[in-house]
C-alpha cells in the first residue's frame, strides 16, 4: 500500500521548532511500519486549524488521487475542528486514515467531525461572552485609533481588497500544478474542471465549492 503523509502545525513558530511535528512524524511511520505500507511523500501544513485553505493539504489529496494512495495523518483534529471540512474531506474520493484510529468507518468520522465542530462552537462562545463581560466592566476592547489610522492613510477598504487580491492569486498559484495535471489528461471546459477540483476536495480561496465562474477567476489569475 501507497500512503501520502499529511503533518499540520497551528503556528509558524511551531513549524519552525518542529514542535509537535515530530510525534505526528513518527506516528505515521509507525502506522507505516506495522501495515507495510510506504510512504510516497511527506506534506506539512503550518497554519490555524480554523481556515479551510490549506495548499499543502490540496496536494497531499491531488497526489493521493493521482496514484491511489491513502492519506495519513496522525490525528483526526489534525485537519480541522470544522465539520463541514472534515465532512468534505471524508466525501472526497481519497481514502484517508488516522494513524490513532485506522479502524474508523465513515460514520465514525462523521460522529467525531460533528463533535470537532460543537467543540470549536463552545469555545467561541465562551471567547464571545468573556469580551460581553469585559465591555459591561466598562474595559475598552481593541485600538481604538485603528480604524482612524487606516481613514487618515486612505487605506481602509484599498487595503482590504488588496490582501483579498493576494490570497486569491497565491491559491492560484498553489493550485496551477493541480489544473495543468487535469488539462493533460482533457480536462479543460470550465465546469468539468469545476467538477474535478470538488471531487478532490479542493476549496475556492474562500472556503466554498468550484462553480464555472469561480474557475474562470482562477485560470485568468493562472494565466
Amino acid at each position: 500500500m501507497k500512503i501520502v503523509c499529511y503533518l499540520r502545525v497551528s503556528t509558524a513558530k511551531q513549524g519552525l521548532s518542529g514542535l509537535g511535528l515530530d510525534a505526528q512524524r513518527e506516528a505515521v511511520e509507525e502506522y507505516a511500519r506495522v501495515t507495510g505500507a510506504q510512504i510516497i511523500a511527506t506534506f506539512t501544513e503550518t497554519e490555524s486549524g480554523k481556515l479551510n485553505t490549506r495548499p499543502q493539504l490540496e496536494q497531499a489529496l491531488h497526489l493521493s488521487k493521482v496514484t491511489g494512495a491513502t492519506l495519513v495523518i496522525a490525528k483526526l483534529d489534525r485537519l480541522s475542528r470544522n465539520a463541514a471540512f472534515l465532512l468534505t474531506m471524508r466525501d472526497a474520493g481519497v481514502k484517508f486514515i488516522a494513524a490513532d484510529m485506522p479502524q474508523a468507518n465513515e460514520l465514525t468520522i462523521g460522529i467525531m467531525a460533528l463533535v470537532a465542530q460543537q467543540e470549536r462552537e463552545a469555545i467561541s462562545k465562551r471567547t464571545k461572552e468573556a469580551l460581553q463581560a469585559a465591555k459591561r466592566r466598562g474595559q475598552v476592547l481593541g485600538n481604538p485609533n485603528g480604524a482612524a489610522a487606516l481613514h487618515r492613510a486612505s487605506r481602509g477598504n484599498a487595503a482590504g481588497l488588496e490582501v483579498i487580491k493576494a490570497k486569491a492569486s497565491q491559491h492560484a498559484l498553489n493550485l496551477k500544478p493541480v489544473i495543468e495535471s487535469l488539462q493533460g489528461v482533457g480536462i479543460t471546459s470550465l465546469g468539468a474542471v469545476a467538477a474535478a477540483l470538488n471531487e478532490r476536495g479542493m476549496l475556492t480561496p474562500r472556503g466554498g465549492k468550484w462553480h464555472k465562474s469561480s474557475v474562470s477567476n482562477l485560470l485568468s489569475r493562472i494565466s
